[in-house]
């Protein structure tokens, strides 16, 4: 009974790799915020704290890695590049692998889409870096690795229907180390 017992906990603390559908370094599941979901995505939702809005109200993109496929790096300076998105407004948010915001001294750890000058709105620019930059920044603070998230609120259906099909922001690595 132990051993299913942790078995279990294992299963959920693993993450959401089943039924996971990507665009580029961004994944998201198909069942998330949905009826369909899984007792076991279900009970991912619950450790974690994240995906708790139904899919019509927000939907959830996870990136590990940046658009060349390496482990984001908190050493590293990363700008993330994207534009509209099909949703009425949109966040990313630097997190740590267990799921925790990563302390900094600016106590800033999410730029929004109401932060990007309406001017910009078609093609933004968000770094992501240990040391303070100016505009739109997000710190990392030397974290060993991170996770972003990008939440999309009341995405359209088009996006609802297949995520796997948006056009997602790229995540490139433009330096690492002091």
């Amino acid at each position: 009974m132990l051993a299913g017992g942790g078995s279990a906990v294992q299963a959920v603390r693993q993450g959401f790799a089943d039924g996971t559908l990507a665009s580029g370094p961004w994944e998201t599941g198909k069942d998330f915020g949905s009826v369909d979901a899984t007792p076991l995505v279900r009970a991912r939702v619950a450790l974690r704290g994240l995906l708790a809005l139904p899919r019509s109200e927000a939907m959830y993109f996870t990136a590990q890695r940046d658009s060349s496929g390496a482990a984001l790096d908190g050493s590293c300076r990363y700008e993330i590049r994207g534009g509209r998105f099909a949703a009425r407004w949109w966040s990313i948010t630097l997190y740590d692998h267990a799921g925790w915001l990563v302390p900094n001294e600016w106590h800033r750890h999410s730029v929004g889409s109401g932060a990007v000058p309406a001017q910009d709105a078609d093609a933004w620019t968000i770094a992501v870096a240990p040391a303070e930059e100016p505009g739109l920044w997000i710190p990392s603070t030397g974290a060993p690795q991170f996770d972003l998230t990008l939440r999309l609120y009341h995405p359209g259906a088009a996006l609802r229907d297949a995520p796997q099909q948006a056009v997602m922001p790229e995540i490139q690595r433009v330096a690492c180390g002091a």
